[in-house]
């Protein structure tokens, strides 16, 4: 029997809710982890027409890209969309999930979906998260030092871009000296003893850093382990927002804005007057983008494709072609991911994509 923690599990694989931006409301919002599934729509919004539409289809999980409940809730009482929207699932026993920046920052999440659709190659994440990067560092016997390390490699530490089971170690000697109520694995308590010993050196990422402690210290011989963790400046590139890539061969500008145009099915983009008349290099960054021009600048792209800019933002945009697309025109592939992300793990109950309309903004 498949739960919602089943569900919810697998995506924070692709996109855990540990790198959510501090600002945001992911994960569980409406319902109980164990509830067993009925079914699962996936949406960009969550709105009434949502809810609906699950309860037509039986779906008991809605899982969205933004977050229904931002803001505090003092009451439940029906005066605006957010309350009307948690009263009708929660009377229909529909659970609401939602990831947002967790995706949003995920390698393969928001913009590397845009990106693909765009044609685009070689991509790189375009701003990376910096101070992300945890390094821990033991002391283990050296008869027990294989078997510690091993067990830490299997359980994601030492995982650098591209390598695995990266580790660094240092000889030495250890020296402690046990209470009377101490039970050492190796000398005598309260004499001092010296132990061959190596020093490991390890990095992983904080998703899983509970997982990464539980195994030290269950693998490890001594009674008290010694252990050390800082957080490193280094950048991580597989976890940060937007993406940047590269079209196959350069596109003259008209050329590049058409196919913008098909591509996210939208003919009423805001460019700025850049001096760019060629397209091979671009940025892209599904939703508010106007934060990382100065990174699509840094790294070379001739264009930069977002939404939500400014008036003043688009003065940025001379050596640069500044492309606002819209918010919702932006995203509107995630709920196309996350459906495509499921359905490859879960085969014994339906996972739709929502057909109702969620983009607020109309144009004439």
């Amino acid at each position: 029997m498949t739960v919602i923690k089943d569900i919810t599990n697998y995506i924070e694989k692709l996109a855990p809710l540990r790198y959510a931006e501090g600002f945001d409301n992911v994960g569980l919002l409406v319902g109980s982890y164990e509830t067993p599934i009925t079914g699962v729509l996936v949406t960009l919004d969550c709105l009434e027409n949502v809810v609906d539409e699950a309860i037509d289809k039986s779906c008991n999980l809605i899982v969205a890209f933004h977050p229904i409940i931002f803001k505090g809730i003092k009451n439940l009482r029906p005066d605006d969309y957010v309350k009307r929207v948690i009263i009708k699932a929660i009377k229909n026993d529909i659970a609401i999930y939602a990831t947002h920046t967790a995706l949003d920052v995920a390698h393969g999440g928001v913009s590397y979906r845009m990106a693909q659709e765009l044609g685009l190659q070689n991509l790189k994440t375009l701003a990376p998260k910096n101070n992300l990067i945890k390094k821990l560092t033991t002391y283990i016997p050296i008869e027990h030092f294989d078997q510690v390390q091993n067990t830490l490699f299997q359980s994601g530490a030492g995982h650098i871009g591209n390598y695995k089971e990266c580790g660094f170690s240092v000889d030495g000697d250890g020296t402690f000296k046990g209470n009377e109520l101490s039970n050492p694995q190796y000398g005598v308590s309260g004499i001092r003893s010296t132990e061959k010993e190596k020093q490991l050196h390890i990095t992983y990422l904080p998703h899983l850093e509970s997982k990464i402690l539980k195994t030290l210290k269950e693998s490890h011989p001594y009674e008290e382990v010694a252990y050390e963790i800082v957080t490193l400046e280094n950048s991580y590139q597989k976890i940060g927002m937007g993406c940047v890539g590269e079209f196959p061969e350069e596109l003259e500008i008209e050329d590049f804005i058409s196919t913008l145009k098909s591509t996210f099915n939208h003919n009423a983009i805001r460019t700025s007057l850049s001096r760019k008349r060629t397209i091979k290099k671009v940025a892209v960054l599904g939703g508010s983008g106007a934060f990382a021009i100065q990174n699509a600048k840094s790294c070379g792209a001739d264009a930069y494709v977002t939404a939500d800019l400014k008036y003043h933002d688009f003065f940025q945009g001379q050596d640069i072609l500044l492309c606002d697309i819209g918010h919702y025109e932006s995203e509107q592939f995630t709920k196309n991911l996350l459906t495509e992300y499921l359905t490859e793990k879960f085969t014994n109950f339906a996972i739709l994509c929502a057909q109702a309309q969620t983009n607020p903004v109309n144009y004439y």
